[in-house]
């Protein structure tokens, strides 16, 4: 057994086939299922079940699995903890909802970079679920994402801002009741696979609003493109960081009170290795808040 088996197997979890896993790790396909024949003779068990198209993991196999990430883990710190430098050199893997990618991820990442230069930040896009899927295989070290439903055992949740569901609408609509606008305009609909689809579908819903569908989207800057061609009103969430320039659009409070609530927070693994890192970006993200606007002129000052 070896680091670089136990990297080949990780790999075949996170890819999900023999082919893509050897693309990732840089082998033959046949090299991938011979280092996995070598792992079962070696531990005596089966890992996979091959009665499948598709070789999947039997049951000790994923415990296996989840055996083997945290011993890559621990391997992969063993520089950083003796040297000193507390992990914060090398590569992070930051997950990140659409809806942060336009101000909040690269504000707070150039103020983690000024920190920390030795740092490499790789993002990656992606709804709150697939991200915290792929938080629990190992394949991010964390991700700013919605507040899941329900938090799966062992990750962790460190709330960062809340953010309120509002309506906008291109600048000629006069009405101001939210309802009114929303029956009589086509609605641009937030992705219903994103929390933020599953908040406004329930607000919807709880006030009996019928809306007439024209188009489904996850992407902030496109539901701003097409509501600002007046091609129908949108609920989104108000970003807790605003932009230098902001669209022209109407924003319509939900209720005097205000609409529901999204929250955004950082999560991890319990047993993650670079912890110092975390914090730092925690960090950068909190201080990025306070700033509140996402500009050059911020950025240059901020920095």
């Amino acid at each position: 057994m070896s680091i670089r088996m136990l990297k080949t197997l990780i790999a075949v979890a996170d890819h999900q086939t023999f082919s893509a896993a050897a693309e990732a790790v840089f082998v033959t396909h046949a090299a991938v299922s011979q280092q996995m024949r070598t792992l079962e003779a070696q531990w005596q068990v089966e890992i996979f079940d091959r009665s499948t198209r598709t070789p999947e993991f039997t049951p000790i196999g994923r415990a296996l699995l989840a055996r083997a990430r945290e011993v890559v883990r621990a391997y992969d710190n063993i520089v950083p903890s003796v040297l000193g430098d507390d992990g914060l050199k090398g590569e992070f893997t930051l997950g990140a909802v659409p809806t942060s990618l336009t101000a909040i991820i690269p504000f707070s990442t150039a103020l983690l970079k000024s920190n920390c230069p030795d740092l490499h930040v790789r993002l990656f896009p992606g709804l709150t679920t697939h991200l915290v899927h792929q938080l629990e295989r190992g394949a991010l070290d964390a991700a700013l994402t919605s507040k899941p439903g329900i938090m799966p055992v062992g990750l962790l949740w460190q709330p960062l801002a809340r953010e309120e569901m509002i309506l906008i609408a291109a600048p000629k609509v006069e009405s101001d009741d939210p309802a009114e606008v929303l029956r009589t305009h086509p609605f641009i609909r937030f992705s219903r696979d994103a929390v933020v689809g599953t908040l406004v579908e329930k607000w919807l819903q709880d006030r009996d609003i019928a809306v007439r569908d024209t188009m489904e989207l996850a992407s902030l800057e496109a539901i701003y493109g097409m509501v600002l061609a007046d091609l129908g009103v949108s609920i989104i969430p108000e970003p807790c960081m605003k932009l230098a320039h902001q669209p022209p659009l109407r924003r319509i409070r939900l209720a005097p009170e205000g609409g529901p609530v999204r929250e955004l927070g950082l999560i991890w693994r319990k047993d993650s290795t670079k912890m110092r890192v975390i914090e730092e970006i925690t960090a950068a993200i909190e201080r990025a808040l306070r700033i509140g606007t996402f500009s050059p002129e911020a950025i240059a000052q901020a920095v």
